[in-house]
């Protein structure tokens, strides 16, 4: 993990902590990546639950409870996947709050309407979610470790914003 992927878990272990919040990750082509950036700070287990690796539909449907209509008609790799694994994961593992990663990281598996590269992120609870796509591919090594990167810094991003909003927790 390099400098700025220990920075980012960081402060995103002391604002669960402070928030006394929980979270989980939902991962398809990250394959546990975002999960090891959170265990990565001592302490974890107060606040990470757990995660799951939803590499196939199949596992996305039956325990993150994505719509198999969706993925027929949009793939995995879109946005509502990603938001629906989001919710999924907050239900399934009792977390505050959940991150997911879906996409295509390569170095084959795109199409012309998705190309490898292609990343949808999102993180949030079951009220609230913020999304992201990457689409840049610099070969599948790089695509995982700068998706895991983003997918961290939108997390954290988002715990300053819930932050904001529960004024108790400063000072």
């Amino acid at each position: 993990m390099d400098f700025e992927a220990k920075i980012t878990s960081r402060e995103v272990s002391e604002l669960l902590w402070d928030m006394e919040k929980t979270v989980s990750t939902a991962e398809s082509c990250t394959g546990g990546r975002i999960a090891e950036a959170i265990i990565a700070v001592p302490g974890a287990s107060k606040y990470f639950k757990g995660g799951i690796i939803s590499y196939v539909n199949e596992i996305k449907e039956s325990l993150l409870g994505v719509d198999p209509q969706v993925l027929e008609e949009k793939t995995a790799v879109c946005e509502e996947v990603a938001i629906q694994m989001v919710k999924g994961a907050c239900r399934t593992l009792n977390t505050d709050y959940a991150i997911s990663a879906t996409g295509i990281a390569g170095p084959s598996g795109g199409t012309k309407d998705i190309p490898v590269g292609t990343i949808w992120l999102a993180c949030g609870n079951e009220s609230r979610v913020e999304t992201l796509k990457v689409e840049e591919d610099h070969g599948r090594d790089i695509n995982l470790a700068i998706a895991t990167n983003k997918a961290m810094q939108l997390f954290l991003n988002f715990l300053k914003a819930e932050n904001v909003q529960r004024p108790e927790l400063e000072g």
